[in-house]
């Protein structure tokens, strides 16, 4: 009897949602994976496999693409809610349209999709939930990525809250954060940069320079390996909530964890000044 568990991956196309679905299939899992375009997986044969023409912003096609799993496999047992893209772009000169655009798939793409396995998860008694977040959802200090980063915040906000909601049903959540990994995703395609760009925004035309022309090409994070120890935590007894992946974000989530600590020294008299002092009553 075959005891594997059933994955479904979004946004499986390209990065680390596809190096994830392929090292899956070569261990032998039956995976289930989305793309805006089949075309975008259509190399991929296998018997295990399953592709799914996705739009995870329309519940409906979101909807379907779960029944299908369901019905093939019988079964969803982990979600990697991997979807998403960067944008660029200091925060005054983005849009209303581009902020939002960010947000409708990075979050609630990723909430259409978690609504729609949980019921299923309920029902079992057991999943596993991987939100695909990044450093940028636990350190905001990227000038030029401040919707991106809002975006990954909201990712950690609502990922920390689902995993206290399902655990009573045996349901797991990890967040996984990566640093800079080898993928495509500082190219165009995975990397939108801002419609009308201020030229006085002199640092954050430089960081976007430096993320097209120095890091993209030459990130440090390997997502085969990345792609090893998401399934290696699934499966895990003791899995974390919070998963860094790279040296880099382990490095920068712990000079978070400074700053916040220090400031939190620094200010404690008037933090803690702040109560409601009880009158003594004689």
């Amino acid at each position: 009897m075959d005891n594997k568990k059933i994955w479904l991956v979004t946004g499986a196309s390209k990065g680390l949602g596809r190096t994830l679905v392929l090292q899956l299939l070569q261990e032998g899992y039956k995976v289930a994976a989305t793309s805006r375009s089949l075309s975008g997986l259509s190399d991929i044969q296998s018997p295990d496999f399953l592709p799914l023409e996705t739009d995870l912003e329309n519940e409906t096609s979101v909807h379907q693409a779960i029944a299908k799993t369901i019905a093939t496999f019988g079964r969803i047992d982990i979600l990697v809610n991997n979807a998403g893209y960067g944008q660029s772009g200091s925060i005054e000169e983005l849009s209303d349209a581009e902020a939002r655009a960010n947000f409708n798939v990075n979050v609630f793409g990723l909430l259409n999709v978690t609504r729609q396995v949980l019921p299923f998860m309920r029902a079992q008694q057991s999943g596993h939930i991987f939100n695909i977040s990044s450093i940028a959802g636990f350190t905001g200090t990227f000038p030029g990525f401040g919707i991106y980063c809002a975006t990954k915040f909201a990712v950690d906000g609502l990922s920390e809250s689902l995993a206290a909601e399902v655990k009573p049903f045996g349901i797991r959540v990890t967040i996984v954060s990566p640093g800079y990994f080898r993928t495509d995703f500082l190219n165009t395609g995975s990397l939108t940069l801002p419609a009308h760009p201020l030229a006085v925004y002199k640092e954050v035309r430089e960081s976007e320079e430096l993320h097209k022309e120095q890091i993209n090409g030459n990130q440090p994070g390997d997502p085969q390996k990345a792609a090893v120890a998401m399934i290696k935590v699934a499966d895990a007894p003791n899995a974390p909530l919070h998963l860094f992946l790279g040296s880099d974000a382990f490095q920068l989530a712990l000079d978070k964890i400074a700053l916040v600590k220090t400031d939190m020294e620094q200010w404690k008299a008037v933090s803690v000044s702040t109560n409601i002092e009880e009158v003594a009553t004689a």
